[in-house]
């Protein structure tokens, strides 16, 4: 008789087995894999001792190199060599700022701007899905020769402020790759579960999050071992490559050069100015020195306070996007029990100054601001792989940063997700047809929180065809939104009485412009008041547009049951509101609609009096009982 080895779903069907598992920070300026040894995370080095691998790519004539070979190339072969590429994951041509498009030679293939872009080099066109696995490629091989054995999967973290498009770029990437990925999670809840396991803390604490390229803020509540985010906020375009990018500036400024630099001596002076960056948190004062060749090169030195000045407003975009979260979470800064720092960029002096003196304590800052994130995407992972013992598992409680919404007749959005809702979540709303007849309904997806569909961001359409033809408004269509662990979603739409159904799983081609979620959230607030006069106009036309439509089906079928006075007064009365509805006040069209809904009720008596009469003729009492 043959026994069969059978284990609980999510766990090892051998007792005595784990299954490999890491947490991956694919980050902007460096990546790194962590895993579990011994209950303990701990962050993967190379044969060297190295634990960050830059996140650099170089397309050389004979190989593809990554991370330290590549990054030494960077200033004598710049267009080749490419960095900070998580900063174009899901994104066009027309999404990135010119100092970017200055970097690379970008393409996209409608050639239009449009669609994902791609970057030229020597071995030809690749994108930021085939730049990012070459690094997740170059993580895999490390873990597995540590480990000494095939992954069974990985957690690879995203900042919270990537949309759905950056969001699937990260996982193709990933297949790409070769890698299982068992969960996106967001970084600052990485970050969460690090120093909740850590430190065994509860309460409400704030995540910091200043990375190379990224900067997230989010609110979390610990309790029990729920991790739950209760507001995020963030800039996908704000980072420690923006401080270097500032102190560049001042240096060619200072410098008066008269030319625009090549890429070569862009990056030779990136560099420098990153060098001096990260001199000036432990030094008073740096050089910032290039050697631009032929004998030639130029220096000047940079004090900590200039350095803090020139870059203060970047520190304030992050304050005003902590202040934002806090209003969101509904709570004030003394509700805060902690702020969490994650990312190198936060070991600048000025950033944590100004956290201090915003939250009136010193920000917590016990492990490694580099590694935190990495080192809770692998205690996830080792606890989805079924590695964890009962009473191990965490629960992450993650949020949507913008509301999810469908387009309805009027040009109005329809919110199904609120923003800040909590994933992985599924919500259903029921419409119905406008026509008589309808056999067909088109779904645009919509994100923002604007009112009207043409000031928010457009996801996807797709149709439902095989609707039963019926009256306008009896067809019942169940629209239901899924938002799965990961931040992605999915939408299908379905008949009930009939059962047909369509659905599409949403994924744009490119992700949002600079800055885009934040000016959207700022948009809706500023311009709260015209959007409910906005919506309140549409609503008035369609429904003014609805009646008007019955009315004349209803002279069409039943004229006889009306005088000739009685058919001038509403023709003359829907005359006057056809009128209305091409104005812009939406209390005259609603008023205009209630009296010619009054008028028209003896109307409506009668033609309910003439289907009842035809519907019970030639028939019994019997048959009728």
């Amino acid at each position: 008789m043959a026994l069969l080895q059978i284990s609980e779903p999510g766990e090892s069907p051998e007792p005595h087995t784990r299954r490999l598992a890491v947490g991956i920070d694919l980050g902007t300026t460096n990546s790194l894999v962590a895993t579990l040894r011994n209950a303990v995370p701990e962050c993967l080095p190379d044969g060297q001792g190295r634990a960050m691998l830059p996140s650099a790519v170089r397309y050389a004539e004979d190989e593809i190199q990554v991370g330290h070979h590549a990054l030494a190339h960077r200033g004598d072969d710049a267009l080749n060599t490419i960095t900070s590429v998580k900063r174009f994951m899901g994104r066009s041509v027309a999404d990135l700022r010119d100092e970017s498009k200055a970097r690379y030679q970008f393409t996209t293939p409608s050639g239009d701007g449009k669609g994902q872009l791609k970057i030229t080099t020597r071995r030809g066109s690749v994108s930021p899905i085939d730049v990012s696995a070459e690094i997740l490629r170059a993580l895999k091989a490390r873990a597995e020769e540590s480990l000494g054995g095939e992954l069974y999967g990985a957690v690879i973290t995203v900042p919270a402020y990537f949309d759905d498009a950056q969001r699937q770029a990260t996982k193709d990437a990933a297949q790409l790759a070769g890698l299982n990925v068992l969960r996106l999670l967001n970084e600052p809840t990485a970050a969460a579960v690090a120093y909740g396991l850590d430190q065994k803390v509860e309460g409400a604490y704030l995540i910091y999050d200043l990375g190379g390229g990224t900067f997230d803020v989010s609110i979390l509540r610990l309790t029990r071992g729920v991790f739950e985010v209760l507001a995020t906020a963030g800039d996908t375009h704000l980072g420690g490559d923006d401080f270097d990018e500032a102190l560049a500036k001042y240096a060619f400024d200072t410098w008066q050069l008269t030319r625009a630099l090549s890429p070569a001596g862009q990056a030779n002076l990136l560099a420098a100015a990153r060098a001096a960056k990260e001199s000036l948190t432990e030094s008073e004062t740096a050089t910032i020195k290039v050697n631009w060749g032929c004998g030639f090169d130029s220096s000047v030195d940079v004090t900590r306070e200039t350095f803090f000045a020139i870059t203060q407003p970047l520190v304030e975009r992050t304050l005003s996007a902590v202040k934002k979260s806090l209003r969101d979470a509904k709570l004030k800064v003394d509700q805060i029990d902690g702020v969490v720092l994650v990312g190198g960029a936060t070991r600048m002096p000025h950033v944590r100054a100004a956290l201090e003196t915003h939250f009136g304590k010193p920000p917590l800052a016990t492990m490694n601001p580099d590694e935190v994130v990495a080192l809770g995407a692998a205690i996830q992972a080792d606890q989805l792989a079924g590695n964890a013992k009962p009473g191990e598992q965490h629960l992450l409680l993650d949020v949507i940063p913008l509301s999810l919404g469908i387009e309805t007749m009027g040009n109005l959005v329809e919110k199904v997700i609120p923003r800040n809702s909590t994933i992985p979540i599924a919500k259903a709303q029921e419409f119905t047809t406008f026509k008589d007849g309808q056999t067909a309904m088109a779904f645009h997806v919509v994100q923002g929180e604007r009112e009207l569909v043409s000031d928010c961001r457009s996801l996807a359409k797709f149709e439902l065809r095989g609707i039963p033809p019926m009256v306008a408004g009896a067809a019942r269509i169940r629209v239901t939104f899924q938002v799965d662990a990961d931040g992605l979603l999915s939408v299908s739409a379905s008949e009930i009485t009939s059962g047909v159904r369509a659905e599409v799983a949403v994924k744009p081609s490119y992700g949002l412009a600079d800055g885009e979620i934040a000016s959207m959230l700022q948009s809706a607030f500023t311009n709260a008041n015209d959007d409910m006069q906005a919506r309140a106009l549409a609503e008035a036309r369609v429904d003014a547009q609805s009646l008007l439509e019955s009315m004349q089906k209803a002279f069409e079928e039943d004229r006889a049951l009306l005088s000739d006075a009685e058919h001038a007064t509403l023709t003359s009365q829907m005359g006057y509101l056809k009128q209305l509805a091409q104005g812009n006040d939406h209390r005259a069209i609603v008023r205009a609609s209630e009296d010619l809904n009054r008028a028209s009720t003896e109307f409506a008596g009668r033609r309910m009096d003439k289907a009842v009469q035809r519907a019970l003729a030639g028939k019994t009492l019997d048959q009728i009982a």
